[in-house]
């Protein structure tokens, strides 16, 4: 969850990050700033500066440029993030940056700051109002009340997908996400994901790095843990970019459901790599709008203490207690929850106690790395040689204008994907998602779920899973009759009720829906019925029924 200290400090131990970076409590009791997280993780060199007291508004300046660790790659490279720098600032506020600025300079002089690539998201991916705006139209498509429109809007479906330009921000993300991974993996480099607040743009980017890099976040656990760390504690404002009070429309943006979008298109593309199904980020995109769940309806964990601890929450029975959405028996039983998990996950082997010496020190990731050399790119000192420039720019520019990139060819994205997509799939190791031509597809089960045209009677993935998991229990029973020699344990495993048996009445693409209403598709082709729209009795007609499973010839 992220909420103590240890949490911290066991991540920090998971990746390695322990070696150059420490969590501390300089924000404990939010005296630093409300809209950070309450422990954070730091670089050892970089705690210095936090312990000195030379600087009278350094408690205003940790909230506007304090680069925050967010994951470390097995070869030490680190993914940060960091708010990025007032657009106009007076001159006292300049001159406090510049005291900082020096100091930091003076006690950092040593990796992981000597290789540092910075990426200003704001610049190179979508702003929020486009986001919105795409997402808005995305939504049109699905909002149908009826079979005639459904037909008539069939016709130029992949034309009007198109035009929404929600598929293109999709492959713009998972490419900005293949950019950093590359520079964490290739390269070696550090990269510094910077935006106005760190805690949009920045969220979607780390996280989707995360899950293409490290299998843990891939596992139910680890993809909680991911939630909790980038988005819950990290500050996201899921109050104001769900609108869930309906206050301030110009404040919301879909970017959680963005990074969902995102990791399905890694889900339905490498499904053994995933511990959870399509289902579970359904699901968890639902649980996004329940009010009842505290996961994703404040603004920062300090808006969510606030709120949570007063007075006015209190009832007969005693405190008001806010429910998690990680708690899945709230919303399913066991049986359903079956569905959340994936019974084809390729599940990580546990290594030999006379290999764990060995293999420790070579990651499991390396295993699915392009073979191409590494380029031993000049060492810059982030601060030793861009110092002076930075404080020369510091009014009205942003961070990433004034530190220099990487000096990598345009080409070596490009070099990187088909050198890895030529490879076979590690499972455990390195994803990357194909980006290229239809590869980006509508995620069909949150979207097409509730139209009935677009299901399969008895059929689809759900029948598919559904069987796989009957299969799964039969297996269960068998193994419980060879290994059980009491005659009740053995009874009580061989009546264990199917999942589901009959999947006529439900939907295909969504385990909990039923089949409200019948197809009823137009007699005539639409193109045709739509060119005889002008026709009186046409307009009149009620669309004629045919039946699908009857002889087409």
């Amino acid at each position: 969850m992220f909420d103590t200290l240890e949490d911290w400090r066991d991540e920090l131990e998971r990746t390695k990050g322990n070696v150059k970076y420490k969590a501390v409590t300089t924000n404990e009791g939010y005296r630093v700033s409300e809209n950070i997280e309450t422990f954070l993780v730091i670089t050892r060199s970089l705690k210095q500066i936090l312990c000195m007291g030379q600087f009278t508004n350094f408690y205003h300046l940790v909230n506007v440029f304090l680069q925050i660790w967010c994951w470390s790659c097995h070869n030490g490279a680190a993914l940060l993030k960091m708010s990025a720098f007032p657009k106009e600032q007076d001159d006292s506020t300049s001159q406090t940056h510049k005291a900082f600025l020096d100091g930091i300079y003076k006690t950092i002089s040593k990796p992981p700051y000597e290789l540092l690539k910075t990426d200003d998201l704001s610049s190179s991916l979508p702003s929020l109002q486009d986001i919105q705006t795409a997402y808005t139209r995305f939504k049109q498509l699905f909002l149908i009340d009826n079979s005639t429109d459904f037909w008539a809007t069939d016709v130029k479906w992949f034309s009007l997908l198109e035009s929404t330009n929600w598929l293109e921000i999709i492959r713009r993300v998972l490419k900005k996400a293949i950019e950093v991974a590359e520079c964490l993996e290739r390269q070696h480099t550090n990269v510094l994901l910077i935006e106005e607040s760190a805690t949009d743009l920045c969220c979607v980017i780390s996280s989707l790095v995360q899950v293409m890099m490290d299998s843990h976040s891939r596992t139910k656990a680890g993809f909680q843990s991911l939630i909790q760390k980038e988005w819950v504690i990290g500050g996201h404002g899921f109050l104001d970019r769900c609108n869930h009070l309906h206050k301030s429309d110009k404040e919301e943006a879909p970017v959680f459901l963005l990074l969902l979008n995102c990791v399905w298109q890694l889900v339905q593309q490498y499904p053994p790599a995933f511990e959870f199904t399509e289902t579970y980020l359904t699901v968890l995109s639902d649980s996004l709008y329940v009010p009842i769940f505290s996961t994703f309806f404040f603004n920062s964990q300090h808006q969510k203490d606030t709120n949570t601890s007063g007075e006015s929450l209190k009832t007969q029975s005693g405190p008001f207690r806010f429910l998690t959405v990680w708690d899945w028996s709230v919303q399913f039983d066991p049986k359903a929850q079956a569905f959340l998990n994936n019974p084809l996950y390729a599940e990580k082997p546990k290594p030999e106690k006379s290999q764990r010496k060995t293999a420790r020190f070579k990651h499991q990731r390396q295993l699915s790395l392009p073979l191409a050399p590494t380029k031993s790119s000049t060492k810059r000192g982030f601060f030793r040689e861009e110092t002076d420039h930075l404080i020369k720019n510091i009014l009205g520019k942003r961070i990433g204008k004034f530190i220099n990139s990487s000096d990598e060819p345009p080409n070596s994205f490009r070099e990187f994907y088909d050198s890895w997509h030529s490879k076979p799939v590690d499972y455990h190791g390195l994803l990357l998602p194909r980006i290229d031509g239809p590869e980006i597809k509508v995620w069909a089960q949150r979207y097409l779920r509730w139209i009935p045209e677009a299901q399969l009677h008895g059929g689809g993935t759900i029948a598919t899973a559904a069987k796989i998991l009957d299969l799964m229990e039969e297996v269960q029973s068998l193994q419980v009759k060879m290994d059980e020699e009491h005659s009740q344990a053995i009874s009580v495993g061989v009546h264990s009720v199917p999942l589901l048996r009959n999947s006529a009445r439900l939907s295909s693409l969504f385990p909990f829906a039923l089949l409200q209403r019948q197809s009823i598709k137009p007699a005539l082709p639409t193109s045709t019925w739509k060119d005889l729209e002008d026709e009186d009795d046409l307009v009149k007609r009620d669309d004629e029924f045919v039946d699908p499973s009857g002889d087409i010839s």
